[in-house]
């Protein structure tokens, strides 16, 4: 067993659940939501985004890509819940927490699309 390809595997797969975890729930409501889930789920996100840099490969240059996604989108949510608590007048509303669980499930999506191309790298490399 490779130990490099394991902690690999548990960053990419760590990304998508605690990204998910915070995605799930009533999309305009807080509560369902906690802050520091999207924060757990950025600073994992960038370590697996920086996990990826050594590959080479076509499959490797896609991963990145999809990771690098994933990180835009849940630190752009994190910078609006930011500017609404900090700058804002009104506080949270539901428009804007549905507009950063939006973002967070469109890191959903790439990191659901990140764990796909490392199950069927790691068929491919079976066989």
């Amino acid at each position: 067993m490779n130990l490099e390809k394991v902690i690999f595997a548990f960053f990419i797969v760590l990304a998508l659940t605690l990204n998910f975890g915070f995605f799930i729930g009533d999309i305009d409501d807080p509560v369902h939501h906690n802050v520091y889930e999207l924060y757990a789920a950025i600073v994992v996100s960038v370590i697996a985004t920086v996990l990826k840099f050594g590959d080479r490969t076509h499959i490797g240059a896609v991963l990145l890509a999809t990771s690098l996604v994933a990180d835009l989108q849940l630190i752009i949510a994190a910078v609006v819940w930011a500017l609404v608590e900090r700058i804002g007048d009104t506080g949270m509303t539901p428009h804007t927490m549905a507009a950063i669980v939006s973002l967070s499930g469109g890191a959903v999506l790439a990191n659901i699309t990140s764990v796909v191309l490392l199950v069927t790298e790691t068929v491919m490399v079976r066989r």
